[in-house]
């Protein structure tokens, strides 16, 4: 047997004799058209024999001519389906059959699944003209689809992928779609999810008796539910959605009061709302786009896009409004395009009545639980949020919120990878024993790796509640049964709290579990996605919120020296009291009251934090931060900038995490290109044989000038931006002294706070300027949604053996 690429695999046999050989074809291989591909292929070039499906991949036996079979060769990887990603083809030699005519066969579920599911994918555009064609016997079907688009992972209840074995097993073709199915020179030639209007599924709508919320909705009585619904929303009204991997819940983003209500009732704060507009002009003139951000707008994807605002945007006459309290402080917009054949009725097809251009799409849930899936459920749970339910009767089998990536650098930086990229592979640079990493509490993906490949669920959310922790072990499930891993080992964070942590110690089976420290699966994470192999220890440095440290304080501001086998702690903020844990979190005034305290500063009457602190707390605030009552230690980054966002008198409460630091960069955006003088952070080098990092960064000179520069009546713009870039001076500075002691020249940059493109593309262009390599995120989010793979490669170093396996 030989393994290769695409075509590398078919060896070719003497020409004056017929030879057969079986090909098996790995990577994004099923949901995608690739079986009618081969089929069309193999009767092209004059082939006999099969293809089908199994848990290995797409099998086929091919035999003719070897300048035929070459040649088949040769296209199978070229001509994929564009949905398909073609990793391997492994070819073997059999007899000659003497088949006459190409086959495909039913699927089989031999052996354990190694197959790829393809993600969810957004409406193609040949499925898309059907839509808008009254002709065409899908015009207006809200859930046409082909073998190029619709829904897959959010479907997929078991491999190898038929449609058995997704949630259309319950609607059985009608006599038109049966044709199209069993025909292969139709696009939806073994298109798993093919439907039309006579087969299903179907639309109902519901709605609420705005004078009685506690009655049970009931059916619309309109013909047409996509129509009402339209009207509704063009009336005000607030309609729970469902769609690919879980419901909306959709207004009129140009409606005020609507917006407003929608906020008020999810307990939403000033967090922002994602978009979904018609056409890129619908928001050209609120926006700067770019075109590699067009191309992700447009693309089979579609995911949520963050778009800088335009400074001064100038619509044109017939652009639509949008409501200021859509994303009130934000720099950004998050934007998407219609994904899914209903989202282009919802906004309107040519021809149809006005209705609006914008709407708001947030995920349908109550604040900090899951996405809702379920029908019955979003009835219920969304009852006091909605006030009418457009469903379907095709189930969604797991739940899928919206990636949200921004463009960083002419890169993609994922802030949340979950619909259209889960659950497709990372590749690993080093192998791995069959192992699941739990992830964190915050923003939860957990993952699952074998070989050199590791899958990452979607985006499953933060894990303080019940409907959390049952989510996670859904999709616990659902991913072992899609990828075949079986873990024998498992690895989670070091914190004693972490609810993921938890689950994976009741999980262990007898299975080893490794806790990995919180920084160093960031940075680990970084390196793998960027392929960095055994001993090539890098500087890592990770700013976020919060992550247990090795001394159990709170760290966040960590500069490491670490490969997968380990690290050194080279570099950490100065600690400072964290008095009160969450409370300080949700008000950043506090925060900013104890780094004064701690720089020797005063707590002036002019000072921002000190006016928004109440009068009453501020004694008990003293106190506690004096006798270290209810007071942790931490190193924070994230911390820091809260502090400095209060300082500015930027933001001094934070009603969604990172709120205060959002603020602080959105500010320094509008200061212009002269900042004027800089601040600078002091470097201390520890005594030898002290314990902690070797070099510590201390604040105080900055938040020193910052108080200086509030008492000259210097704007909170150009404060905001002076902090930017005395933290990106603090980085290179102190890789500069990483890289003279230890000889190292990467950086790999990690961590929430690097989700600002402000600081992370400042930092990342000085260190390139001193000669580093650096390393930002491209695959996973810099946010804990990265943490797990992280996890997993440094665990199976920590485990390269156990119970007998070894690593593959």
């Amino acid at each position: 047997m030989t393994t290769g690429q695409a075509g590398g695999a078919l060896a070719t046999a003497p020409a004056a004799a017929a030879v057969r050989r079986r090909i098996t074809v790995r990577g994004v291989v099923q949901g995608v058209g690739f079986r009618p591909f081969v089929h069309t292929l193999a009767t092209e070039l004059g082939l006999t024999g099969h293809v089908t499906n199994t848990g290995d991949g797409v099998v086929a036996e091919v035999e003719g001519a070897p300048a035929a079979l070459a040649r088949f060769g040769e296209r199978l990887g070229a001509e994929a389906p564009p949905l398909a990603v073609v990793e391997a083809v492994d070819g073997e030699d059999l007899a000659v059959a003497g088949d006459t005519g190409f086959r495909i066969l039913p699927s089989r579920a031999d052996g354990p699944s190694r197959t790829l599911v393809s993600p969810d994918a957004a409406t193609c555009d040949a499925c898309l003209a059907e839509l808008t064609d009254p002709a065409d016997r899908r015009y207006r079907h809200p859930f046409l689809t082909c073998t190029h688009c619709g829904p897959r992972f959010t479907i997929v209840t078991a491999v190898p992928y038929d449609r058995a074995l997704t949630t259309m097993d319950r609607f059985p073709m009608c006599a038109r779609c049966a044709r199209e199915y069993a025909d292969p020179a139709d696009r939806r030639f073994h298109a798993q999810p093919i439907a039309c209007h006579d087969c299903g599924p179907r639309l109902r709508l519901l709605t609420a008796d705005p004078a009685d919320r506690t009655r049970p909705p009931r059916p619309a009585t309109g013909p047409d539910p996509v129509a009402e619904t339209r009207r509704l929303l063009a009336d005000g009204a607030i309609v729970a959605v469902k769609g690919l991997g879980g419901y909306h819940l959709v207004c009129d983003a140009s409606d005020d009061t609507a917006v407003t209500t929608l906020r008020r009732r999810k307990s939403r704060g000033d967090k922002p709302f994602a978009l979904m507009a018609r056409h890129l002009t619908d928001i050209e003139h609120l926006v700067r786009l770019r075109d590699e951000e067009r191309a992700l707008l447009t693309g089979p994807v579609r995911p949520i896009v963050l778009l800088r605002r335009a400074p001064h945007p100038a619509p044109p006459p017939d652009a639509p409004a949008l409501s200021a309290a859509v994303a009130p402080g934000s720099p950004d917009l998050g934007v998407m395009l219609p994904y899914t054949p209903l989202h282009h009725l919802l906004l309107g097809l040519p021809g149809d009545p006005p209705g609006p251009r914008l709407l708001v799409m947030t995920s349908g849930n109550i604040a900090g639980e899951p996405i809702v899936t379920d029908d019955d459920e979003a009835v219920a749970r969304l009852a006091q949020l909605a006030d009418a339910w457009l469903l379907h009767d095709r189930p969604i089998h797991i739940p899928c919120d919206d990636s949200v990536v921004r463009i960083s650098d002419g890169e993609p930086l994922f802030v949340r990878r979950s619909r259209g990229y889960a659950p497709f592979p990372v590749p690993l640079p080093v192998p791995v024993r069959p192992a699941l990493a739990a992830g964190g509490d915050l923003k939860n993906v957990l993952c699952l790796a074998e070989g050199r490949r590791a899958w990452l669920s979607a985006h499953i959310g933060d894990m303080d509640d019940l409907a959390t922790q049952l989510a996670f072990e859904k999709a616990e499930a659902h991913l072992e049964t899609v990828t075949g891993v079986r873990p024998q080992l498992l690895a989670a964070d070091r914190h004693p709290g972490y609810r993921s942590g938890r689950w994976a110690e009741r999980h262990t089976d007898g299975r080893a579990l490794v806790r990995v420290q919180h920084h160093h699966a960031h940075i680990a994470a970084a390196m793998a996605e960027h392929g960095l192999g055994d001993r090539q220890p890098v500087i890592g440095v990770a700013f976020d919120g919060t992550g247990y440290g090795d001394d159990h304080a709170v760290w966040g501001g960590e500069i490491l020296l670490a490969d997968y086998d380990g690290y050194r702690r080279f570099g950490q903020l100065a600690y400072v009291p964290l008095p009160g844990g969450d409370t300080t979190v949700r008000r950043p005034y506090r925060m900013a009251l104890a780094h004064l305290r701690a720089a020797g500063l005063d707590w002036a009457a002019d000072l921002p934090p000190v006016a928004a602190c109440p009068p009453e707390e501020r004694p008990l605030l003293a106190r506690q931060l004096e006798r270290h009552l209810n007071c942790v230690p931490t190193s924070s980054m994230g911390r820091l900038f809260d502090a400095v966002s209060s300082l500015a008198g930027v933001c001094h409460h934070a009603g969604y995490e990172a709120q205060a630091a959002v603020a602080l960069e959105a500010a320094a955006l509008t200061a212009g290109e002269d900042h004027g003088p800089g601040y600078t952070f002091a470097l201390h080098t520890a005594p030898t044989g002290q314990a902690g990092a070797d070099t510590v960064a201390d604040p105080a000179p900055v938040l020193t000038a910052i108080v200086e520069d509030l008492r000259a009546g210097t704007a909170p713009a150009l404060i905001a931006a002076r902090f930017h870039t005395a933290v990106a001076d603090l980085v290179r500075r102190c890789c500069a002294l990483a890289r003279q002691r230890a000889g190292l020249t990467t950086v790999a940059l990690t961590g929430g706070v690097f989700a600002n493109t402000l600081l992370a593309e400042a930092t990342a262009r000085l260190l390139r300027q001193d000669g580093f390599t650096v390393l930002r995120h491209r695959r996973v989010p810099p946010n804990d949604g990265g943490l797990a793979l992280g996890q997993i490669v440094v665990a199976a170093r920590a485990v390269p053996a156990f119970g007998g396996v070894g690593v593959p």
